[in-house]
């Protein structure tokens, strides 16, 4: 098997001859890469822009010498879930209904999650081709513009997740005072969704402060042909991969939540506030799957696209 020894590579050429290799690679076959650092970035630049059509191995872990096969998986052109939703929006409701995560595993294929979650593909198939056909009211997200894009973000679920986090942790405390004796997982639940609220508080300052008018320079500069300065981050892949990684920590918060109270399944002994409080967080979850799918499967890829378009001084 090839060996690419990226050391005797110049660093800004680095990552593009280890593309180059990759994209001439055929089905099921594998290159090494020879490093002298941990090329986990590489790892997440190869996932943003291509997709999950490949493996990741580890030969050789350092402290000196890090050595990683990577190998491009058979039919890598299978549309992905992101793929499949960001088409036709639509088909979130089914995968919602069957609990696929369309968001944060979005660039999975659909037998790839059929068989991890023990799932009949053909029943999943059927349900996709039996939902409803004749709603057509839904907004076509893959057509915005990305500035457009990133406004409704901000406006309409940035909007939701800050006038519904200050609430949501005050009642999930709340509720686990008066019933965690009872019920204890109640404890756990609000300290979870405490820890997901402050850490997506901080997550949404970075996308509006950073991130977002940072797209939209690349729109604009595409728009009026202007060149743009190098961002102090790099290149954009950077911080979506940031943001991609806070996503899927989310995901798993509310994955754990909705575990421990059983798919927000109500006792007899719940009062109001503990109604409440499942409705919102199913609520909330909704929105998180909504949201994340617009960022990850949509905005952050046409972002990478859009870069490479752009002249930088």
């Amino acid at each position: 098997m090839e060996i690419l020894d990226v050391t005797l590579i110049e660093p800004r050429f680095k990552h593009p001859a280890i593309f180059k290799k990759f994209d001439e690679l055929a089905d099921e076959k594998a290159f090494i890469i020879n490093n002298d650092h941990d090329p986990k970035p590489l790892y997440y630049q190869l996932l943003a822009e291509r997709g999950q059509i490949f493996t990741w191995e580890y030969l050789e872990n350092g402290p000196e010498t890090w050595q990683v096969k990577i190998q491009k998986k058979l039919n890598q052109n299978e549309e992905t879930i992101g793929e499949m939703v960001t088409k036709d929006f639509r088909k979130a409701q089914v995968f919602k209904k069957l609990g696929i995560d369309f968001c944060c595993g979005g660039k999975k294929t659909l037998k790839e999650v059929c068989d991890k979650k023990g799932i009949d593909l053909k029943k999943v198939e059927e349900e996709l081709r039996s939902f409803n056909e004749k709603d057509n009211t839904t907004l076509d997200f893959n057509q915005m513009e990305l500035d457009f894009l990133s406004d409704y973000i901000v406006n309409i679920h940035h909007k939701y997740v800050k006038e519904s986090l200050p609430f949501m942790t005050e009642l999930a405390t709340k509720v686990a005072k008066v019933h965690g004796d009872q019920h204890p997982e109640l404890l756990e639940v609000a300290r979870i969704f405490n820890s997901l609220a402050q850490d997506f508080g901080l997550h949404l300052m970075k996308e509006e402060n950073i991130l977002f008018p940072y797209i939209k320079e690349l729109v604009t500069a595409k728009k009026e042909d202007k060149h743009l300065p190098t961002a102090s981050f790099g290149k954009v892949n950077n911080p979506t991969q940031m943001m991609e990684t806070e996503h899927e920590q989310a995901g798993v918060d509310m994955g754990a939540i909705r575990k421990l109270t059983n798919n927000y399944q109500l006792p007899q002994d719940a009062c109001n506030s503990y109604r409440i409080l499942f409705k919102k967080l199913a609520e909330f979850e909704n929105d998180l799957f909504n949201h994340v799918h617009l960022e990850n499967n949509i905005l952050f890829p046409k972002s990478i696209v859009l870069e490479k378009e752009i002249i930088f001084d």
